[in-house]
């Protein structure tokens, strides 16, 4: 069955409740939280249900670079932008539509918009090798 990545985007850095583009209240912030773990236990439940995580403030993030004679360690995200990835989904559909309907329910879950990007396959990888 065919994997599809389900990132969640939001701000750069996380404020308290109440703050410009967080949540509005300490009890939305619980509340969605309640909302995403019930989401994240129907994906279990349907089989749906690879991975999923939340992660770290983007500040907490180190960018490296191996690709010279020594690795280059740079503190903070690779980009600079407005919006950074919080959190994913690794889930595992019959096709897009399915995971797009998926996704519509973890953004609803979650509070946030969320980006549908399918894995690689074999297949896919000979058809840009042949094309």
């Amino acid at each position: 069955m065919p994997r599809y990545l389900l990132s969640v985007y939001g701000p750069a850095e996380r404020g308290k409740p109440g703050d410009p583009g967080h949540f509005p209240t300490k009890e939305a912030m619980l509340e969605a939280f309640a909302e995403t773990g019930a989401f994240n236990d129907k994906l279990q439940r349907d089989g749906h249900f690879v991975f999923a995580d939340g992660l770290e403030p983007v500040a907490s993030a180190t960018t490296v670079d191996g690709q010279g004679g020594h690795p280059v360690l740079t503190d903070g995200p690779y980009l600079e932008a407005k919006e950074h990835l919080g959190g994913f989904w690794v889930i595992e559909a019959r096709d897009l539509d399915e995971a797009l309907a998926l996704a519509a329910e973890g953004s609803k879950a979650c509070r946030g918009k969320v980006e549908v990007r399918p894995f690689q396959t074999e297949e896919s990888v000979q058809e840009m090798l042949d094309g």
